[in-house]
């Protein structure tokens, strides 16, 4: 009877990892295939590619930024359109979706205007 709990205590231990991780890949991978139809009514299978999408983040003030996890990054030089305050020396302002963020010289985000470009 022991062996038995104790087997089943370390399967879930084993399988829980790889059962949590199966969502988080099934949200970044998209799977497109192109279809061809011939004259005689046959469909043909031209094409499957895997297409990964890429996880965007929400920021917050104080952690690392990293641009490839930006989504439609863009450096705002005109920040005043923005009704954003003028950055201070050695920082910028960068876009990230519809949000602004105020990055330091060190590249960690110090503001996160939510919503400044709806």
């Amino acid at each position: 009877m022991k062996k038995f709990i104790l087997s089943a205590l370390a399967a879930t231990l084993v399988a829980s990892p790889l059962l949590a991780a199966a969502p988080a890949e099934a949200q970044q991978r998209r799977e497109v295939t192109t279809v061809r139809h011939n004259d005689n009514g046959r469909t043909v299978v031209t094409k499957r590619t895997v297409v990964r999408t890429p996880q965007y983040r929400n920021w917050r003030a104080g952690q690392r930024f990293d641009r490839r996890q930006a989504q439609n990054y863009r450096v705002i030089t005109t920040y005043r359109n923005y009704r954003l305050a003028a950055p201070p020396r050695g920082s910028q302002w960068v876009r990230s979706g519809n949000d602004a963020l105020l990055i330091n010289g060190r590249g960690n985000v110090v503001q996160v205007r939510g919503g400044a470009f709806q």
